[in-house]
């Protein structure tokens, strides 16, 4: 916990942008009657019955300080999934940056495996000496702020029926470049010195003599 928390007091370095990577299942759900529209004086209606239409996986990365985010939708969460993913934010999202400062949690594809399973060896090894990974401890995914961009994400852009991924894609792209376009950032506030206040029981407990 202590080194994320030391990790997000670094100011601003456009040459090592922190970047915080989280995923989630994505719902996709079909109408299974035509809703019935606006009309005077009554909302639009919609039946309480659904279609499930498959899912897929909405991977959120995030420059808290830089006021940036990106959602990618993809059908699955491979660790392929995860090594293009790592591998797109290197060389076109902060292509002209030394190292990314990566944190992410410790999802069993969060691995620098994962690269090695998608790409040569001499190709994973280029990409990992670019990145700087941090994890969230166990429980304390929290900490990292691409889950609290989810959590956004989910109540601005997901609070309906979308039934095709390519609408998924489509409405997470608009979501997220309004987002940016108004540099919504992240303004981290807890510290190390809080968190040995708020959460001693975390701690070892250690016996003075």
């Amino acid at each position: 916990m202590e080194d994320v928390l030391e990790v997000y007091r670094r100011p601003y370095d456009p040459k090592r942008p922190v970047v915080c990577l989280d995923e989630q299942p994505t719902q996709l759900v079909g109408e299974t009657r035509r809703p019935i529209p606006v009309q005077p004086g009554q909302p639009a209606r919609y039946d309480y019955e659904y279609e499930r239409l498959g899912s897929a996986t909405s991977f959120m990365l995030t420059e808290p300080l830089g006021g940036w985010r990106k959602v990618s939708v993809r059908e699955t969460k491979t660790a392929i999934d995860l090594a293009e993913e790592i591998k797109e934010l290197l060389d076109v999202d902060y292509a002209d940056a030394e190292a990314v400062v990566l944190i992410w949690d410790n999802l069993n594809t969060h691995t620098p495996a994962s690269l090695y399973k998608a790409f040569e060896p001499a190709e994973a090894r280029r990409l990992l000496e670019r990145l700087e990974i941090h994890y969230t401890p166990k429980h304390g995914s929290w900490l990292d702020v691409a889950e609290i961009e989810l959590s956004v994400f989910t109540k601005q852009c997901l609070a309906r029926r979308i039934d095709d991924i390519e609408t998924l894609r489509s409405e997470a792209k608009a979501w997220a470049d309004a987002r940016n376009a108004a540099q919504t950032g992240v303004d981290w506030q807890f510290t190390n010195e809080q968190a040995r206040i708020k959460l001693k029981h975390l701690y070892p407990q250690v016996m003075l003599k």
